[in-house]
This record gives C-alpha cells, sequence and structure tokens, in this order.
C-alpha cells in the first residue's frame, strides 16, 4: 500500500475528493462467516467441545441468525457504513475503563536515529521544529494537499485525517462523545490555537499570526516563555490527570468543575478546540535505536498531569530532545499518526534537523495561562486521579527492542511476507513458551470501503498450529515443516486478504449481536458460548497485535486482557522493531521472555526456509 506523503499540486486530486465515491461497507454471507468462525475456533476446543459449538453454530445459521442477517442487510440499504456508529460506540465511547490506559496508543519519535539524538538543553528548539512541521502537515489538510492513499490504484478512505486535529473526546456518565472543530480552508474556519502543558499547567497560544503560521523562532519564544514561567513559580494543580480516569467519574468530576464556576466551561471548551497538545516533559528517557523501550514506556504511561488523554494527539517532548506521543484511539486508528511522524521525520531528515529559514520573530501576544477555578475537592480528585493511575501503570511491563539480524529484504528473498513472517514466529514463540495456541488479533484495514477503520484478523489458524507443533516435534524432517510452514502462510495471506475485502467475521457476528441487542432479543448462544471468548470474541484476544508499518515509525499499546500481550512491531529493510507489553501481576505471562523466544523463532523460519529451499 502506498502511504508516501505526496504533496499533490493544486491541478491534482484533493485529500478528499474521492469520498462520496467509495464503496459502501458491504455484509459478508452468512454461511461464509460462520463457516469461517468455527475453522477460527478450533484451535482452542477439543473433539466433544468443537462438536458442541458446531451444533450451536448451525442452529443460529438455521434460526434466529437468519433474520438478525436481513435485519443487518436492512440497515446496510441506508447507511453506506453500517458498522461505524456502533464500532465507535462499543468499542469506544461505551468503555468506562480508563481509556487514557487501556485504549490509548503511544510511541516513540523516530528522529533521534538520525538528527537529533538524546542531547539534554534540545528540548524547547526541537519542540518548536517538531510543531512547526506538524503545523505544515495541518495546513496541507486544510488546503487538500495531501496525496490521497491507494492500495494499488484503489483510493482508500481519507476521513481518519480529518480527526487528527482540533478534536477531543468528553467524557459521559454512560457514554463519551467526540467534538471535531476541523474545517478544510473550502469550508471555512478552523481553531488555530495550540495546547501546551508543563509542570501541572496548561497554557494556549494561536499558531497562525496575521494569516501566517508561526515560524519555529517564533514558537520558541512562546514555548520559552511557558517553560520559565513554570520553573520559576510553584508546579501548577495537574487537572489533566482527570482524563486518566474511569470514564463515569471523570464525567461526575467534570460536571462538578463546570458548575463550580461558568468559566470553567470555557476554559474546558479552549482545550477541546485546540490543534493538538503541546507536552514539555521533564523526565529524560535512555534511548539507542536498538532499545526504545524508556521513550515508549513513558509515552504511553508517563506523567498524566502533562498529557491531555482525551486530546487527539499529545506530541510530548522530553528534557533531553527526544520525542513521543500519545493518542486517544476512539477518533482515528494508528495509520493516521503514523503518516503525520513519517512526514515530521522525512522533513527532519530534509533540513538535517535544523531551522534554516528567517530568525526574525514578528510581535504578537504572549501565551495565555488556562487557570480554573479549583476548590478541595477538585485537588483531591486530582490527587486520587493521579494515585490511581500511578497504581496502574506501575504493572506495566514494557519491551521495544530492535531485531537486527535481519528484516524485510532477507524475509522476501526467501518469497515470504513480512507480516506474515512475523505473525507466524509470534505463534511459534508463544507455542514455545507457554505449550499452547493463542487467540491472536491482527489489525487489518478496511480503508478501501467509505469510513472504513479496521478489521480482527484472526492468525492462530488450524495450519499455524500444526506447523508449530511440527517445530517442536523432533520426528518431523525439515521437509514436512516447510510444507506445513507454506500451508500456514497461504492461509494467512488468504485470511488477510478476505478482511481488507470486507469479509472478515468479526465485525460481521457484533454486527449481528448488535441487531439482537436493538431488538430487544436475548443474547443468542453462539455468544455465550465458551468457544466465542476463547478464540478471541468479545474483546479477549491473549495477542492482540498491529503492524505499524515500513517506516521509523513504531508504537504501542497495553495488553487487551489481564493475562495478553500488547505486539506491536515494524518491520525495515535491516530489522525488525517490536513494542511487546504485559501486565506484571500476571505471573504467567512476561514481555521479556516473549521477545527472547521471538528472537529464536525468526532464526529458526530463516533456517528452514534456506534449508529447504537448497
Amino acid at each position: 500500500m502506498n502511504m508516501e506523503n505526496q504533496v499533490t499540486d493544486s491541478s491534482e486530486e484533493r485529500t478528499f475528493q474521492y469520498q462520496r465515491t467509495l464503496p459502501a461497507l458491504p455484509v459478508p454471507a452468512l454461511e461464509e462467516s460462520l463457516k469461517k468462525y468455527l475453522d477460527s475456533v478450533k484451535p482452542f476446543l477439543n473433539e466433544e467441545e468443537y462438536q458442541r459449538t458446531e451444533s450451536i453454530v448451525k442452529a443460529f445459521e438455521n434460526g434466529i441468525g437468519k433474520e438478525l442477517q436481513q435485519k443487518l442487510l436492512e440497515r446496510a440499504k441506508v447507511k453506506r457504513n453500517w458498522l461505524e456508529e456502533w464500532w465507535l460506540k462499543v468499542a469506544y465511547l461505551e468503555a468506562r475503563i480508563s481509556t487514557q490506559i487501556f485504549h490509548n496508543f503511544g510511541g516513540p519519535g523516530p528522529y533521534f536515529e538520525h538528527y537529533w539524538p538524546v542531547k539534554e538543553g534540545t528540548q524547547i528548539e526541537r519542540a518548536s521544529i517538531s510543531t512547526w512541521h506538524t503545523l505544515k502537515f495541518w495546513e496541507l489538510l486544510r488546503t487538500e494537499k495531501l496525496g490521497v492513499h491507494r492500495s494499488g490504484n484503489v483510493p482508500l478512505d481519507m476521513n481518519q485525517f480529518r480527526m487528527l486535529f482540533c478534536t477531543c473526546k468528553i467524557p459521559g456518565i454512560t457514554q463519551d462523545s467526540i467534538v471535531n472543530y476541523f474545517r478544510t480552508e473550502s469550508e471555512g474556519e478552523c481553531p488555530s490555537h495550540l495546547l501546551v502543558l508543563c509542570r501541572g499547567r496548561i497554557f494556549t497560544f494561536d499558531a497562525v499570526h496575521d494569516g501566517h503560521i508561526l515560524s519555529p523562532p517564533e514558537i520558541s519564544r512562546q514555548l520559552t516563555y511557558i517553560q520559565k514561567r513554570c520553573y520559576n513559580e510553584p508546579e501548577g494543580p495537574g487537572l489533566a490527570a482527570l482524563t486518566s480516569e474511569e470514564r463515569a467519574r471523570w464525567a461526575q468530576t467534570r460536571d462538578y468543575l463546570i458548575n463550580l464556576d461558568p468559566r470553567n466551561l470555557s476554559l474546558l471548551e479552549k482545550i477541546q478546540t485546540s490543534l493538538f497538545t503541546v507536552c514539555l516533559d521533564e523526565a529524560s528517557p535512555q534511548a539507542s535505536p536498538e532499545d526504545y523501550t524508556q521513550i515508549t514506556k513513558l509515552a504511553l504511561a508517563g506523567d498524566p498531569t502533562i498529557r491531555w488523554g482525551d486530546k487527539s494527539y499529545n506530541c510530548i517532548t522530553f528534557s533531553n530532545g527526544v520525542l513521543g506521543s500519545l493518542c486517544d484511539h476512539a477518533p482515528f486508528d494508528a495509520m493516521v499518526v503514523v503518516v503525520l511522524c513519517s512526514y515530521i521525520d522525512q522533513k527532519v531528515v530534509e533540513s538535517e534537523g535544523r531551522w534554516k529559514g528567517s530568525d526574525k520573530v514578528r510581535d504578537f501576544p504572549w501565551p495565555e495561562e488556562l487557570v480554573f477555578s479549583l476548590d478541595q475537592k477538585m485537588l483531591n480528585d486530582i490527587a486520587y486521579a493521579k494515585e490511581q493511575y500511578h497504581k496502574q501503570v506501575s504493572d506495566l511491563q514494557m519491551v521495544n527492542y530492535a531485531f537486527t539480524s535481519f528484516g524485510k529484504s532477507l524475509i522476501k528473498k526467501q518469497k515470504l511476507h513480512p507480516d506474515t513472517f512475523v505473525q507466524l514466529a509470534l505463534q511459534l514463540a508463544h507455542y514455545k513458551l507457554h505449550g499452547h495456541p493463542a487467540s491472536c488479533y491482527e489489525t487489518a484495514m478496511t480503508r478501501r470501503f467509505y469510513h472504513g477503520r479496521t478489521e480482527t484478523m484472526r492468525p492462530c489458524t488450524v495450519e499455524a498450529v500444526e506447523w508449530c507443533k511440527a517445530m517442536l516435534d523432533p520426528d518431523c524432517t525439515s521437509g514436512q515443516q516447510y510444507q506445513l510452514l507454506l500451508k500456514a502462510v497461504s492461509k494467512h495471506n488468504k485470511l488477510m486478504k478476505e478482511c481488507e475485502n470486507g469479509k472478515g467475521i468479526d465485525r460481521h457476528l457484533l454486527g449481528l449481536l448488535l441487531v439482537a441487542k436493538d431488538q430487544c432479543l436475548p443474547v443468542p448462544e453462539i455468544f455465550l458460548d465458551p468457544a466465542f471468548s476463547r478464540s478471541g470474541g468479545g474483546g479477549n484476544f491473549v495477542l492482540s497485535t498491529s503492524l505499524v508499518g515500513y517506516t521509523r515509525v513504531g508504537g504501542a499499546v497495553v495488553p487487551m486482557v489481564p493475562h495478553g500481550y500488547g505486539f506491536f512491531y515494524r518491520i525495515r529493510d535491516d530489522r525488525i522493531v517490536v513494542a511487546c507489553s504485559t501486565w506484571i501481576s500476571c505471573s504467567d505471562t512476561d514481555a521479556e521472555k516473549l521477545w527472547k523466544s521471538l528472537v529464536e523463532s525468526f532464526h529458526d523460519i530463516i533456517q528452514l526456509t534456506a534449508t529447504a529451499q537448497l
């Protein structure tokens, strides 16, 4: 897929011009989905359990499933994307846990690999330059000059890019909501102020003056002013920590805050409408191109008083000049931020990490501090939020290492798809470590459809498990192991293609369940059957995985379940970089051990293919 940020010239296509003509999201055939579902539960059931599940699925197919499918098809006739509203609601907005901890994704900026090595005293300069590049990217979107992404020559949905700027989630007692103030130039005015968080305080300033974006020296003037004030005056109350709370609690606190003083509401609105958040973080994470662990952990789970967890994009600059980001997952998927950060990365390389323009600083207003009226109850709530946050994130184990023996080049030479290679290596690594297969979620992208986001691809196939068993069987010849590997590879590739073409099973099953709920019908037995959650259904995947791409930009998430692994990876010509997370309180899982097992598996597969191809 071509995700290069080609900037188009004005006579060419516009970023959002194909939105009207993208195909609607299809509803797969019921029979097909159920057949695939049965195949996907096999690795987790014995013969007897499988027969029971099979009869439940057959009963569903010939009974209530037919009716639900009919209703789903009717919904798809009137909605270009039958899933969109449901997905946003069920996957994100109805969650009552801390979304900042459990849903947000974050990651390290790759810039220290070239022109911005770890160096104290560079924080403001680098924050200013990266903010400027981000504002230029905002300008590309405003003027619709960001090139349309394509798969082959098919245009992909670009709607998620509208959610990168001027977007915020607002907590509700039973369900959150999203506000988005982004407008293209042809649509009208768009807010242009930035939010800056530093030492528990909140500032804002306009990023545009007299119709022109502030230059890096001008942004630097603003950030220096903020930092000086924060370092010479007492620390602020750290209101932002509240965004890390469980949603209903944050919603109640927010209502209380607004009732305390009506001005508090206008300050919150200033935060909600802002372009994005610049976080000036005092931590100095160590980093090397082979070990990103510290930055990644701090980006994902650092100081909650300087992250507005509900903003779609928080850009974090640490005191030693390394960068990171933290994003709300509700409005968009990681791809959006990967594209932005790859753009910044490319620009930093082009300019050798320096600002080569004018040092002239125009005369424009200084930043304004957003000072909320708080009482003792509010201060207690903030203290409680911080305490709960630190308790939860201290349980997070994160490793983010680079495997440097080989990468995409050698894998392709062995005629394997790099992504499939990593996924099968992960299946083998888990099997070796735990002695049994693990339900696994891999993100598949459905952006060839109108407002398409993701589908679940299930990599733990019967074929993958057969191959894992063969790899651990001393009586199996390498020829047999290789044949089973090829079967597992072709099954994986086939499933991924089907998912990308709207023929996955998880979103379809979710749709059928939600139709039943909408009709106030009892939950069909297929969803109550233990096989459903054991195979990962209902958000129970032990391995929660995603290929972040083939760029220098990485990312990370926490595990989906208490006994699970979060597993994000990116693949370069000469390396594979993996961010793996676990919860320390679970004695069965260990990110460090899985990584070691994975490295072995990488070598095992390459050795197997090399031997077989002799």
